[in-house]
């Protein structure tokens, strides 16, 4: 049986507790044992790090220790643990940490017109079976401008910036990565820009997407 290990925590605007709950109970319903902390020290637990196929981290805006992040990057990077996870809780973690960042493929920068905008998340042409078999859909949130890797394998996007929210990005449309997959050294990692609270993630696409990305990043 598979085993994934969700941490959550960080700034509460983000639903940190209500998100863990429903990756839990995603994650439970495709037979994974599941073990959820509100601690970081849970990655310094060598035996519980050992035993976990993906980790899952909800957490946005805080600040990791060596001792807690390098655990992390040592399970994805060197024995190929699987990391999943959406919008801040995965790439607005820790801003001063760029290990973090070169692991997880992104970090948040902005996000105009804050929670509310409605936007359309665009899937790309990439084959993969994460987005295969969904369309673009609508979502009412934050759309996130994000400073990405180039090597991410980009399977959605969104016209950016929002046509009500052009300054001061006006002058610089571009097709902004909201999902994307990537490897870290033996490990896959999975993220989707969406999630500023559990209701955008609880149905439809953004719930199916999580789903299929947990699936694949634990393969």
């Amino acid at each position: 049986m598979k085993r994934a290990l969700i941490v959550w925590g960080g700034w509460d605007g983000h639903e940190p507790r209500a998100v863990a709950e429903l990756f839990d109970e995603i994650l439970k319903g495709e037979g994974v044992d599941t073990v959820v902390s509100d601690t970081l020290d849970a990655f310094t637990d060598a035996d519980l790090m050992a035993s976990v196929n993906l980790i899952v981290p909800i957490w946005t805006m805080g600040e990791i220790t060596s001792a807690q992040c390098d655990p992390v990057v040592a399970a994805v990077r060197d024995r190929g643990v699987g990391m999943a996870g959406c919008h801040g809780g995965m790439c607005d973690s820790f801003r001063s940490n760029t290990e973090w960042q070169f692991m997880t493929g992104g970090q948040w920068v902005a996000h105009p017109g804050n929670d509310g905008v409605r936007y359309t998340v665009n899937m790309t042409s990439v084959a993969h079976p994460i987005t295969e078999g969904l369309g673009d859909f609508e979502v009412v949130s934050e759309q996130y401008y994000l400073h990405t890797d180039p090597g991410n394998l980009v399977l959605a996007t969104t016209h950016f910036p929002h046509p009500a929210h052009t300054e001061p990005h006006g002058e610089n449309p571009c097709e902004m990565p909201q999902v994307w997959v990537r490897k870290h050294g033996r490990g896959r990692v999975f993220y989707s820009a969406l999630g500023h609270s559990r209701a955008v993630l609880e149905a439809g696409t953004s719930r199916e997407l999580m789903r299929r990305g947990f699936h694949w990043a634990m393969a």
